[in-house]
C-alpha cells in the first residue's frame, strides 16, 4: 500500500523570483515551481515592485506545487515562508490592493534626508536596533506616501490602510485570521526593531512621521501564525513559519550555531557571521555591518552580524538581460572558469551603491581596465571576481565587528552553483568555501526547517538539520602573496569610485 508521505509546503518569496516546493522529513525539496518577478528603477536609487503581482505568483506557484504533490499522494501539513526582507508595501484592508508600487530593500532615494538624520539618531539606533540610520527606511517611505498620495491618505482616514513589509502581505491574504503580522528577521531589516525587547523603537518612528497605529504586530519566527485561507490555496492547514530568506537559507544550510559564517547569493549576496543568543556589541563603528535578528522560537532569539552587497545576482541578470553581453549567468560562470585571470579587468558589482568597505549610495558600477586585447573569457572573470571580492570585503568587515574569525564559508542560493564563483571566492577570501547539496533551494528548506522541528516532521532543529548532505569543498589555491596583491588592487579600484563620488565633475547627473 502507498501510504501518504507528510510534507511542508514552503514558499520562497525572492526579489527575482517565487518559488514553492515541499519538503519531506528527509530533507529533500520536491515538486518545485517557479515564477519570475518584475523589478522596475524608474530612476536612480528608486526600486519597487507590484505586491499584486507578488500575490498573484505566489498564489500560482504554490496551487501548481500543491496539485504536484497531492499526485504522488504527499500530505501537506503545514506552510512556511521565507521571504525578501525590508520591501514595504501599504494595502487596502477592504480590497486587499497594494495602493502604490512596493519599495524594494534595495531602495536609496530617501538617502539625503536620512543623512541628515544621523548625526543625531545614529547611536541611539545603534545601541538598540543594531544598526544606523543607513540609507533606506520602510517607515519614511510610508510617511511620504500618508502626506503625499490620495489614496494611501484617504485610506488611513477611513482605518482601511495596513502596512507591512511582504511577511506582512504574504501572512494577511493567505490566512483566514487576516492579521497583520511581522516576524524578527523580517522587521530587524527595516530599522526600528529593538532587539533585546521583541518591540519597536516608537521615538524613531516618530521622528520619521510613521503613525504607530499602522505597525503589524510582533510574533515570533517559528508559532502559530494563523490557518491557510482554502478557498485561495485549495488546502486549510497551519502557518508555523514565517522568516527573513537568508535566515531560512542559514538553517536551510546547518548554520544555527555560534560562529559559523555564511553567504547567501540571490539578488544580492548577503554574509552572516552567528553569534548567539546574546545581543552583540559591535567593537568597532563599521557602518556596513548590521546586527540582525537571525532566527525567534519559543521567545528565544539567536543573533547575527551581517553585511550584504546589494547588487550580485542582479548584476548578472543586468548585465544579460538590459546589455545582451552574454545569455545567462550560467555562461558567464563557463567562460569565467576559462579564464586564469581577468587580464587586469575589474568589475565593480555598484548599480544601486557600496555598502563595503563605506556605505555610499551614490557609488556607480563599473568595468575598468579593459585593453585591445582583453578577452570575452576575461571580462567574464572580472565580473565573477567582483562578487568574489565583495563577499571576501563582507567576511572582513564581520570579523572586525565581531571580533570572531571566520575559519570557513557555507553557501548557498543560486550563484553557489558556480564553480567559477566559488573558487575564486575561496581564492580571495583565504577560507575554504563549503556547499551543501541542493545548496540553490536552502530557504525553500530552512523555513520548512523551523516549522517542522517541534515534533511535526522532526523532533529539533538539529535532528531536521542531520538530513544535509555536503556536495563540495572549495580549497584556496593561491598563496598568501598573490591574494594580497588582488585584494590591494581591488581595494584600488573601490578607492578610485569613491573619490570619484566625492569629486563629481560638474553637471554630473
Amino acid at each position: 500500500m502507498n501510504y501518504p508521505q507528510n510534507a511542508i509546503l514552503s514558499i520562497d518569496e525572492g526579489t527575482s523570483g517565487t518559488r514553492a516546493a515541499v519538503v519531506t522529513a528527509d530533507g529533500q525539496v520536491q515538486c518545485l515551481e517557479y515564477h519570475p518577478l518584475r523589478v522596475v528603477s524608474p530612476r536612480h536609487g528608486v526600486v519597487e515592485q507590484d505586491a499584486n503581482e507578488i500575490l498573484e505568483v505566489t498564489l500560482k506557484v504554490c496551487r501548481q506545487t500543491i496539485a504536484r504533490a497531492q499526485e504522488l499522494n504527499m500530505r501537506i501539513q503545514a506552510l512556511a515562508i521565507a521571504t525578501q526582507r525590508s520591501t514595504a508595501i501599504l494595502w487596502d484592508g477592504e480590497t486587499g490592493k497594494a495602493l502604490v508600487p512596493a519599495m524594494v530593500w534595495q531602495d536609496s532615494r530617501y538617502a539625503s534626508h536620512l543623512g541628515e538624520l544621523a548625526a543625531e539618531w545614529d547611536s541611539k539606533l545603534l545601541a538598540r536596533t543594531g544598526r544606523p540610520v543607513g540609507i533606506r527606511s520602510p517607515y519614511l517611505w510610508a510617511a511620504r506616501h500618508l502626506a503625499e498620495t490620495p489614496a494611501v491618505s484617504a485610506a488611513h482616514r477611513a482605518g482601511r490602510l495596513l502596512f507591512g513589509t511582504v511577511d506582512s502581505w504574504l501572512l494577511w491574504h493567505l490566512s483566514d485570521e487576516q492579521r497583520c503580522l511581522s516576524t524578527p528577521t523580517n522587521a530587524t531589516s527595516a530599522g526600528a526593531y529593538l532587539l533585546a525587547e521583541h518591540g519597536y523603537y516608537e521615538p524613531w518612528l516618530e521622528a520619521l512621521g510613521f503613525p504607530p497605529q499602522l505597525l503589524p504586530a510582533l510574533v515570533d519566527d517559528a508559532g502559530s501564525l494563523g490557518t491557510t485561507r482554502q478557498s485561495r490555496l485549495g488546502i486549510a492547514v497551519p502557518i508555523l513559519a514565517c522568516m527573513g530568506d537568508q535566515f531560512a537559507g542559514a538553517v536551510g544550510l546547518g548554520c544555527i550555531a555560534r560562529g559559523q559564517s555564511l553567504c547567501m547569493h540571490g539578488t544580492g549576496s548577503f554574509v552572516d557571521l552567528l553569534v548567539g543568543e546574546q545581543v552583540p556589541t559591535l567593537q568597532q563603528a563599521c557602518e556596513s555591518t548590521l546586527v540582525m535578528t537571525a532566527r525567534r522560537q519559543h521567545g528565544v532569539a539567536h543573533y547575527s552580524a551581517e553585511t550584504f552587497v546589494p547588487t550580485t545576482g542582479s548584476a548578472l541578470n543586468w548585465i544579460c538581460e538590459k546589455l545582451g553581453w552574454f545569455d545567462n549567468a550560467e555562461q558567464i560562470s563557463a567562460l569565467a572558469a576559462r579564464a586564469s585571470t581577468s587580464g587586469g579587468v575589474s568589475f565593480i558589482p555598484a548599480l544601486t551603491g557600496l555598502r563595503v568597505p563605506h556605505l555610499q549610495p551614490e557609488a556607480r558600477a563599473s568595468l575598468t581596465g579593459i585593453s585591445i586585447s582583453s578577452s570575452r573569457e576575461q571580462i567574464a572573470r572580472a565580473i565573477v571576481e567582483g562578487i568574489a571580492h565583495s563577499v571576501a570585503g563582507c567576511i572582513h568587515a564581520n570579523e572586525q565587528a565581531t571580533g570572531l574569525s571566520v575559519d570557513e564559508l557555507v553557501v548557498g542560493g543560486g550563484m553557489s552553483n558556480s564553480d567559477a564563483l566559488m573558487q575564486i571566492q575561496a581564492d580571495l577570501s583565504g577560507i575554504p568555501v563549503l556547499r551543501m547539496a541542493e545548496t540553490a533551494r536552502a530557504s525553500l528548506r530552512g523555513a520548512a526547517f523551523l516549522a517542522g522541528c517541534d515534533g511535526l516532521l522532526w523532533d529539533s532543529l538539529a535532528d531536521a538539520c542531520q538530513t544535509l548532505q555536503i556536495a563540495r569543498r572549495f580549497t584556496p589555491a593561491i598563496n598568501g602573496a598573490q591574494r594580497q596583491e588582488q585584494r590591494a588592487r581591488w581595494q584600488q579600484r573601490i578607492a578610485q569610485e569613491l573619490a570619484a563620488v566625492a569629486s563629481p565633475l560638474p553637471n554630473q547627473e
